[in-house]
């Protein structure tokens, strides 16, 4: 990860999660139950949103998680609206590379950072309101290792 140049107001400990946010978990827990069921096969065509697979860190289990997604130079910005103490992000930060399929193309993501972004740069002007609103500042950016093309 130390090649990986940060983005504007990143926090330049590669990845490590220092803070904790509170988000209800209660909200995590009925995302993981309802709405990602719904959202899981929109998420691969749709623009701005992904489906990230990872694995997890303890059971070695592939995961497939809806997030929204924004292109940066060189790779993908995901915004934390869940907290940097997400499953997915500790996963993501643990195995140090996820795929992402987004658009109906498949892309090998590495490098994980996680960066503090109160401007939330590299955002449309729609979802810096949005995710304002809602005072999300975190995000994880990837690098792109390759992009298949292929259709999932």
């Amino acid at each position: 990860m130390t090649d990986h140049p940060p983005l504007p107001h990143s926090d330049h400990e590669s990845g490590s999660v220092v803070e904790t946010e509170h988000r209800p978990r209660r909200v995590a827990r009925f995302n993981r139950a309802i709405t990602n069921k719904i959202t899981r096969r929109l998420a691969r065509r749709l623009p701005e949103l992904g489906s990230l697979t990872h694995v997890g860190r303890r059971t070695h289990t592939v995961y497939r998680t809806p997030v929204s997604v924004f292109r940066t130079p060189g790779g993908f910005r995901i915004p934390l609206t869940h907290g940097r103490d997400a499953d997915w992000v500790k996963n993501a930060l643990d195995h140090g590379a996820v795929r992402l399929t987004t658009r109906s193309r498949i892309y090998e993501l590495t490098d994980p950072v996680i960066v503090h972004d109160t401007e939330r740069n590299y955002l449309p002007r729609p979802w810096r309101t949005f995710l304002g609103f809602f005072g999300v500042s975190y995000f994880i950016d990837f690098r792109s290792k390759t992009e298949s093309g292929k259709k999932p």
